[in-house]
């Protein structure tokens, strides 16, 4: 009787816990049309529905307003939020810190500093790459800050906290270079690095899009495969080493996903910061530390945050879209701090 009203909670848990994924993405669908109709031209629901199914039936300004400017933006804070939450959450679990975020161990700095780099000294032998020079250079600097960290970690074997504290000394050094970047620029060159500094949505298109979901749907199925070593890795490297985990080639593995993941979206997108923490949080709340839910679960927080971070940058100032980056800052500092002052410090060890 006993085994069997355990079965019976087993999968209440289990029900109540996929209940929350649906409810997430029922959310994402609402703040997604909402995100397209919201702007400095007046749309309608009708508007939207018509262009996305039947165009010859909506004005030609409405279409290229809907299929050049808002959808692709609109999906690009579904990619990126998605990117950075389950980013996030790995980070979290293989360090088994709750502010561990690729913002805050400096990959996003990172990849600012590789953009602005690009857009004042440019490089004859990478001309080639045409508009890709500037993502190019992001996802290469994004890559070797976390190689970097990484490095460090297996050299020294360092805590999750001297890790954070490593990755915070690399985010004030990339954004110092930056400065001088911005120091040096053209005028018009400064443009773009204010760009990257902020973050923004705004050049969103269907090449960058596709480039993303490619990444983004290659790497979540390939941590959806560890969630059961993760939640293990939970439990600490000694029970899990004796589950038949492989700890250290874990969290290698983990560690390779997460830098590609958050390299190609910041590429594009340049600096969001705290998705990574406030997503995962929010996530581990709902579900706990099961990973077959917890890494799904962060995945789509982090798409309604952006998604709804997206909807207030362009509510915020009528008729001009906001910086999405200060948005998520200002939502992301005050939880920061909540986190950090309300946990128990047994948390973080």
């Amino acid at each position: 009787m006993t085994e069997t009203n355990n079965q019976y909670d087993y999968k209440k848990q289990s029900y109540k816990k996929l209940m929350f994924i649906i409810i997430g993405l029922i959310i994402c669908a609402v703040s997604f049309v909402t995100d397209i109709i919201v702007g400095p031209a007046s749309l309608t629901l009708s508007d939207v529905w018509l262009a996305l199914t039947d165009p010859a039936e909506v004005s030609k300004n409405a279409y290229v307003i809907i299929w050049s400017i808002r959808l692709p933006t609109a999906i690009m804070a579904l990619l990126v939020g998605a990117s950075l939450g389950i980013a996030g959450a790995g980070m979290q679990t293989i360090l088994d810190n709750p502010l561990s975020s690729p913002y805050t161990l400096g990959i996003s700095a990172g990849a600012g500093f590789g953009a602005s780099l690009m857009v004042v000294v440019g490089a004859s032998a990478l001309e080639f790459l045409g508009v890709f020079m500037v993502p190019f250079g992001a996802f290469v600097f994004a890559s070797l800050t976390s190689f970097f960290i990484y490095s460090i970690n297996k050299i020294k074997n360092f805590s999750s906290e001297t890790m954070i504290l490593a990755g915070i000394g690399m985010m004030f050094l990339f954004q110092a270079l930056q400065s001088l970047m911005q120091y040096m620029a053209s005028p018009e060159a400064l443009q773009n690095i204010v760009f990257w500094t902020m973050g923004s949505l705004a050049k969103a298109n269907w090449v960058n899009i596709s480039i993303v979901l490619i990444v983004l749907a290659i790497m979540l199925p390939l941590m959806m495969r560890e969630s059961w070593r993760l939640t293990a890795l939970k439990l600490g490297d000694e029970k899990a080493s004796g589950l038949g985990v492989n700890v250290e080639s874990l969290r290698v593995k983990v560690f390779a996903f997460i830098s590609i993941i958050t390299a190609v979206a910041v590429s594009f997108v340049g600096t969001i910061g705290f998705i990574g923490i406030v997503g995962p949080h929010i996530a581990r709340m709902l579900v706990g530390e099961d990973q077959r839910y917890f890494l799904p679960l962060s995945a789509v927080c982090g798409m309604v945050i952006l998604s709804l971070a997206s909807i207030a940058s362009k509510m915020l100032v009528p008729g001009a879209m906001f910086p999405i980056g200060i948005v998520t800052a200002i939502i992301g500092v005050p939880f920061f701090f909540s986190l950090v002052l309300t946990r128990k410090r047994s948390y973080f060890k």
